[in-house]
């Protein structure tokens, strides 16, 4: 039986308040209404829970429709559950994200899971030193508070900026930095210095979030084998980067569950950072970012000696 001679027996079942069952989309994917049907939820609350907390964090499809997978939907019963008993919005989400049994390894790779239509560059050390640079200075520009997180594999490098990242520091409500530091340190006027285990993947990435009111951008970039003779400014890097809000707040969210595991305190500080709310999207900004990502491509290509986005990583 076709469609069309179905649906006046379809209408008919629906003024008589029959249910339907619900219908996934491809790949296992749901609707907001569908997630909303399954977990109790009603979809202005997630799309509320979105905006103010980046979470849920749904997949956007070209048309901007949110895309969640199976997984989501018991985060939410358990976020949901948790409120019930008193707990926080940003406790409920990071106590619930904690609990999950296959946590992100780093940034770089909780971001790229989580949202995969931000596609990845392959750019030079230099070239990425002066696109953070970029991104630090518009941040301390605006001095807007909100939460700042870097990772710099390595203590030396921190001590490099160190005062760059003071300043950067005087603003935020919270500054953290991670690094093979020998101890957990918090200073009163500097970011607190997180100590990153040597064998852990999140110890190879060079990291830049940037979560606060009007100010928003995250970059993440793992360090690919280089060549004993390659100079250090030509070290090689794979880099996700975003000034979307959604991909920035899951951005803030891994790096929060990163901190976790070496610093519990730091992180349920930089939960509480995000208390404000993440910008709504808008398509016009999503072809911004990907224009403004192919722009620093060609200028890395030039820069790199013809090699950048095709040989040469940060």
């Amino acid at each position: 039986m076709s469609w069309v001679g179905t649906l006046p027996c379809l209408l008919e079942k629906a003024q008589q308040g029959v249910s339907f069952p619900v219908i996934e989309t491809g790949n296992g994917e749901l609707s907001t209404a569908q997630l909303a049907e399954r977990t109790g939820v009603p979809a202005g609350t997630l799309r509320m829970w979105e905006s103010r907390h980046g979470f849920p964090a749904p997949e956007r499809l070209p048309g901007g429709h949110r895309r969640y997978r199976a997984r989501d939907v018991e985060h939410v019963r358990a976020v949901a559950r948790l409120r019930e008993q008193g707990l926080s919005m940003s406790a409920a989400i990071t106590e619930v994200l904690r609990s999950q049994e296959s946590l992100p390894a780093s940034v770089f790779a909780g971001l790229h899971e989580r949202h995969a239509e931000v596609r990845p560059a392959r750019l030079s050390k230099r070239a990425v030193l002066r696109l953070t640079h970029a991104i630090e200075d518009e941040y301390c520009a605006r001095a807007s508070r909100g939460l700042l997180v870097a990772c710099f594999q390595h203590e030396r490098f921190y001590r490099q900026a160190e005062r760059r990242w003071r300043e950067l520091a005087r603003t935020t409500q919270l500054a953290a930095a991670l690094a093979d530091f020998a101890q957990l340190r918090e200073p009163d006027t500097a970011p607190v210095e997180v100590p990153l285990a040597a064998d852990q993947p999140v110890a190879r990435e060079w990291t830049l979030i940037i979560d606060a009111p009007g100010a928003q951008a995250c970059l993440a970039a793992w360090e690919q084998p280089t060549p004993s003779e390659l100079p250090d400014l030509e070290r090689r890097f794979e880099v996700l980067w975003s000034f979307e809000p959604a991909v920035v707040r899951s951005a803030s969210q891994v790096a929060i569950e990163v901190i976790h595991r070496f610093a519990p305190s730091v992180a349920e500080r930089a939960a509480a950072a995000l208390g404000h709310p993440a910008a709504a999207p808008a398509p016009e900004l999503r072809f911004a970012s990907a224009l403004a990502h192919r722009m620093v491509g060609y200028l890395a290509t030039s820069l790199d000696g013809g090699q950048g986005a095709g040989g040469r990583a940060i």
